[in-house]
């Protein structure tokens, strides 16, 4: 029996061998309540906002639950130029954000994995340390930094800022990535006479690409909704991303509810473009990184 395959089997005191037994059907029904709660509690408030959007101000500050939908809000949404603006302003920062967060986290990632004992574990709680500072706790002494190295009011600072926050993250997910991989593999590589190197490059990489996949694409979604880094380190509005657009909508004189949504709508397409054509390696890399 392969090794492979026997992870899948358990002995009996006999020595004969049975598969695992399935969770009972009685789990079923409880199971499918629990979607049926998850799928409203997480359904409602997307549909409420492309109602809303749908609408005119006087509908929602009536309070009318249903009413002829318009497409105001879109038309003078799509009207302005700061929208265009905003959203190539994410792209750049959320593109930016992933590519520097898997270059340096990659390799971090891989050296981890290859370090056993006391000093493993000293990184994981440094890295796990670092995720319990809280944002707001960086944005003074990241302004002041930024400030002397001419960094404020950039995209490059924002894409240095998310990747300060968002690479202990990441390496602690992709650790586990790596971790999967049979240190057989490896060693086979390099009794083919592959160095360190190329056994990283042409024998690793492919095996977790899914992996860096599904990191990379969170690291895309939380890079382009950032709020708090970019409304403090963007002095001009002008170079405002779209998260930090949407927040506009607000003034003391009141919400435009409408064009909040919409904007939120508008805002949303791109995140869903990413899942969709990424759903099938984040779907493979999440069930690869959940065993080892």
């Amino acid at each position: 029996m392969s090794t492979l395959t026997a992870p899948l089997l358990t002995r009996l005191r006999g020595g004969a061998a049975t598969r695992v037994a399935r969770p009972s059907r009685t789990r079923e029904p409880v199971a499918f309540a629990v979607r049926v709660v998850l799928y409203v509690l997480y359904g409602l408030p997307l549909i409420w906002i492309v109602l809303t959007s749908l609408k005119r101000q006087g509908d929602v500050v009536g309070g009318a639950i249903f009413s002829a939908p318009s497409f105001d809000a879109y038309a003078e949404a799509l009207a302005n130029p700061a929208l265009t603006t905003a959203l190539a302003q994410s792209a750049q920062i959320a593109l930016g954000t992933t590519a520097l967060v898997l270059a340096l986290g990659v390799p971090f990632a891989y050296a981890l994995r290859r370090v056993d004992g006391a000093v493993a574990g000293l990184v994981l709680g440094l890295l796990i340390f670092l995720q319990m500072v809280p944002q707001t706790a960086n944005i003074i002494p990241l302004f002041a930094i930024f400030s002397r190295l001419g960094l404020l009011d950039t995209t490059a600072g924002l894409v240095l800022a998310n990747t300060a926050m968002l690479l202990p993250w990441a390496v602690l997910l992709l650790r586990p990535f790596f971790a999967a991989v049979p240190d057989a593999i490896e060693e086979a590589a390099s009794i083919d006479g592959a160095g360190r190197l190329r056994t990283f490059f042409s024998v690793v990489i492919p095996i977790v690409r899914n992996g860096m996949a599904t990191v990379g694409s969170l690291i895309f979604l939380v890079a382009w909704g950032e709020f708090l880094y970019a409304i403090n380190l963007f002095v001009s509005p002008v170079n405002y991303p779209i998260s930090a657009l949407i927040a506009q909508q607000t003034s003391g004189y009141g919400i435009d509810w409408p064009g909040l949504m919409s904007l939120a709508v508008i805002s949303s397409l791109p995140l869903l473009v990413v899942y969709v054509l990424s759903f099938r390696l984040l779907r493979e890399g999440l069930a690869v990184g959940s065993v080892k």
